[in-house]
């Protein structure tokens, strides 16, 4: 047994996971599901303009965007992870390419969120 002391190592989180979830909390339209996936702090900055901040703001943000998706809107065209985070590219709730950029706590809840149409 070795007397030297352990490395902590944080406890690791699923980010693909995360993101696989947020679109399917978008697909079933659930705005709680969806806004438990935020970190209190969170900011979401909207490739139309505005910035959100908080879970307040996200639910602010979302609630409009759940209420009539168009078919085929929430499809993922490539899901990658990158540095510091996850990329999405995704057809919005209009049916829209957009890429969003997930950032995440390190508790694993999304920290920030920022999107821009591909």
């Amino acid at each position: 047994m070795s007397n030297s002391p352990m490395a902590f190592s944080p406890m690791a989180f699923d980010s693909i996971g995360t993101v696989a979830d947020w679109i399917d909390a978008c697909r079933q339209r659930s705005l709680a599901a969806l806004v438990d996936l935020y970190d209190d702090a969170a900011k979401v900055d909207c490739c139309e303009g505005g910035s959100f901040r908080g879970k307040s703001g996200v639910e602010r943000y979302w609630l409009p965007k759940l209420e009539k998706p168009v078919p085929g809107a929430f499809a993922i065209d490539a899901l990658l992870p990158e540095a510091g985070g996850v990329s999405l590219d995704y057809r919005d709730h209009d049916g829209r390419p957009v890429r969003i950029h997930f950032r995440f706590s390190e508790t694993g809840k999304i920290i920030s969120m920022a999107c821009a149409p591909t």
